[in-house]
């Protein structure tokens, strides 16, 4: 599901992904405090998840951004396994993405229904 250059969601999808990059390093010194993650796994994982965030980020004006915006979602929640909080996290900012979406499509419909008429 991706949503046009115009699309007033658009800038909402990227402050999704924003604050999903704070969230993971706030995660990140969970996993080393709380759970004693060593600090390369738990910095390879969060280095992962926040390069798709950027890169989803740069890329929402094309179709590639919405794809690596989805799979920053997956890795996110993916976290959990390193610390469970993040399973919660994940989902919610998930959800927050998904809103982002629906509400997009649904913007667009809107707007196309009105050229027509």
């Amino acid at each position: 599901m991706t949503l046009e250059p115009t699309n007033p969601m658009r800038p909402a999808a990227m402050s999704v992904l924003l604050f999903e990059v704070v969230v993971i390093w706030l995660a990140y010194i969970g996993m080393i405090q709380a759970e004693g993650i060593s600090l390369a796994v738990a910095g390879f994982w969060c280095a992962v998840a926040t390069l798709l965030c950027v890169a989803g980020i740069a890329g929402l004006r094309r179709r590639w951004g919405y794809l690596v915006g989805w799979a920053a979602q997956a890795v996110i929640i993916g976290l959990g396994v390193l610390t469970p909080w993040m399973y919660a996290m994940g989902i919610i900012f998930a959800l927050i993405w998904v809103t982002c979406m629906v509400l997009g499509r649904r913007l667009e419909t809107m707007h196309s229904d009105k050229e027509r008429q």
